[in-house]
């Protein structure tokens, strides 16, 4: 049957993982400079774009036109495309996606201010309540690696509905928990469903906005599961210091229903591969021409041996690149101190200055205003690294050349950051001197933390454009088993040592990490000349 005349092919199409503008030629030539959403969870890896390519292609070749592969009439302005919705619909989506981030996040903090309450109702010690804390953030650590993969094969929105969904269901139990054993089993599997939730919404943000437009959008994303423990304490302590402990699960019950009804009502499927499968298969329907395919239906795999990748990869970045083993030990660090700072701040201002539950509540907020702040300066490093990039550009004579090093350049300042804003906490935690001068240090710490953060995760998705999703699940894997860890330790820590010294413990320990953002920035690109899976 003759093909359909309205039908665009591929040679006057963009493919699925280009912008207006650009040519499936051209992409090889981009992955360093190309912006991918991500949260530090998960995004998606560069060869997700690129698995139509042959060997050719991979190898620098020219890969064969396919006039039967259908890509986007006139790029990003095809209807079909998520691109082309309005900008209010846009962020729509993307507000809708983050508070979901958000309130993820918000929940693995929040628990800590129920310990009195179901201490004295369940007759346990606070090691024993600590446990649902760091069963909640052990799965959101494990939950990355097994189902972020699972959006190649059935797109976001299905992910969206039974992750969030079963993240609903689980909080149920910790609302009616006759005993904590129920309280840890349930917090585990409700960690472990967010999780899937923050691993596979990193790309949304990515599939509605061009990398034009993307800064603004994907700092808001990225920063918000960030922000979200910090924002745990305060919620919960005014809501336990008014009603039963177990309002705080209610509430969440309220809040998760509200995100769930705007999933289901307004968030559409917006992965460019599968819209661009059920574009084919329509094409294919209507034509009776079983020749048109998409980019992904020429690849043949399995949700299993994508699952087993997803399982593998991260560890055997882990132990073969040194680059990514350092800096996820850093951030892993940084998180481990922030959830150890759930157990310490009741410790220390409620001892020191006499706050009561909601008012160590509020402490919190040096760290929130700290991270939020940070986000200010995401124009600053990118003029910084515009200039790094241009003198590239002079110095190879290659338009848009850039080095995933000059990702680093916040964790640079971060890395200074942090160690300053511990001891000036540590070495402030005394009864005579003024509360807000340790809030003051948990801010430095704070808006440390985000900018280490968020040039680690950048310089890792550039750094390993293939293995994007395996590199920051890795991270995601490191982070949650050490902030599962610290809290089970960090009351002990403080009374042994006592607050100035057990904190500045952990600044010593994030000074001996300093260096290697300086180190890698300097030196990465010659580091990954020898690396097996860093980009060269």
């Amino acid at each position: 049957m003759a093909a359909n005349p309205d039908i665009a092919a591929r040679h006057s199409s963009s493919s699925p993982g280009t912008t207006q503008g650009e040519t499936p030629d051209s992409r090889p030539a981009t992955p360093l400079s190309r912006t991918r959403s991500q949260n530090g969870y998960g995004c998606d890896d560069e060869v997700d774009y690129d698995a139509s390519a042959d060997a050719g292609e991979r190898d620098g070749g020219t890969p064969e036109e396919d006039p039967f592969e259908v890509g986007w009439n006139g790029g990003d302005s095809d209807p079909l495309n998520p691109r082309s919705y309005s900008t209010p619909r846009k962020w729509m989506i993307t507000l809708i996606v983050v508070s979901g981030s958000f309130s993820v996040t918000c929940t693995s903090s929040i628990y800590t201010s129920t310990y009195a309450q179901m201490e004295a109702e369940f007759g346990i010690s606070r090691i024993v309540a600590t446990l649902g804390l760091s069963t909640f953030v052990l799965g959101l650590g494990f939950g990355p690696m097994l189902f972020s993969p699972l959006s190649e094969f059935y797109g976001r929105r299905p992910i969206y509905l039974v992750s969030w969904s079963i993240f609903l269901i689980w909080i149920i139990p910790s609302a009616v928990a006759p005993n904590i054993a129920t309280m840890i089993v349930a917090r585990f599997f409700d960690g472990f469903a967010g999780s899937t939730f923050l691993a596979v919404s990193g790309g949304t943000v990515g599939d509605l906005f061009t990398k034009e437009d993307l800064q603004v959008p994907m700092a808001i994303f990225t920063i918000a599961p960030l922000v979200g423990p910090t924002v745990g304490p305060l919620l919960g302590g005014f809501i336990n210091y008014n009603v039963n402990w177990r309002w705080t699960y209610y509430v969440l019950l309220i809040w998760v229903s509200a995100v769930l009804l705007c999933i289901i009502l307004l968030v559409p499927e917006t992965y460019h591969p599968v819209l661009l499968r059920r574009k084919a298969a329509k094409i294919r329907k209507e034509t009776g021409d079983d020749r048109w395919v998409s980019a992904s239906e020429k690849v043949h795999k399995s949700v299993i041996g994508a699952i087993g990748h997803s399982l593998k990869r991260p560890f055997l970045l882990l132990w073969f690149e040194p680059m990514c083993l350092n800096l996820c030990i850093f951030t892993a660090l940084l998180l481990g101190i922030m959830y150890l700072f759930f157990g310490a701040f009741p410790l220390v201002f409620g001892t020191n200055h006499g706050f009561n539950l909601w008012q160590v509540g509020l402490t919190f907020l040096g760290l929130g205003v700290g991270s939020v702040a940070s986000l200010a300066t995401d124009p600053l490093w990118y003029r910084v690294r515009g200039r790094l990039v241009a003198k590239l550009e002079q110095e190879t004579g290659v338009a848009g050349a850039s080095e995933p090093e000059f990702r680093l350049l916040p964790a640079l300042a971060g890395g200074v950051l942090v160690p300053v804003g511990l001891f000036i906490f540590g070495w402030s935690t005394f009864p005579w001197v003024h509360w807000i001068v340790p809030i003051i240090g948990s801010t430095l710490f704070g808006a440390g933390t985000i900018l280490v953060f968020t040039g680690v995760f950048t310089f890792l998705v550039d750094a390993y454009p293939l293995y994007a999703a395996s590199a920051l699940a890795a991270n995601s894997f490191v982070r949650g088993t050490f902030a599962a860890a610290t809290p089970l330790f960090g009351n002990q820590m403080y009374n042994a040592l006592g607050y100035q010294w057990a904190t500045s413990l952990l600044a010593f320990l994030t000074l001996v990490m300093t260096p290697f953002p300086f180190i890698f920035f300097y030196y990465g690109k010659r580091i990954r000349l020898r690396s097996r899976f860093a980009k060269r």
